[in-house]
């Protein structure tokens, strides 16, 4: 089995805050699409990491996971790209993490 997070940012690479209607649009896709999702936004993860200048940024963060029997990496890239342009990303963070359901 496998974990895959989406984090999503809640401000777009400008600093305007995002409708809460794309966060639950995602939510629905993937619940239709995989049978089920949690969507974490009540309390929003704080990410932290330095630019290319040196300088260090801060973005707060809705995780989305999602539990799969088989992962579809290509599937996730397009998936991937397609959020980073309703987000108004550079880039955004998808990853899958091997897991074991107890």
């Amino acid at each position: 089995m496998h974990l895959v997070q989406i984090l999503l940012p809640r401000w777009d690479r400008w600093g305007v805050a995002l409708p809460p209607g794309l966060y639950s649009d995602v939510c629905e896709e993937l619940a239709q699409r995989f049978g089920g999702v949690t969507c974490y936004g009540r309390a929003p993860g704080q990410g932290l990491w330095r630019d290319d200048e040196g300088r260090v940024q801060r973005d707060d963060v809705v995780v989305i996971e999602i539990m799969l029997e088989q992962l579809d990496e290509a599937f996730w890239r397009g998936y991937r790209s397609e959020l980073e342009k309703r987000f108004k990303q550079k880039e955004l963070v998808v990853r899958a993490l091997p897991m074991v359901r107890l």
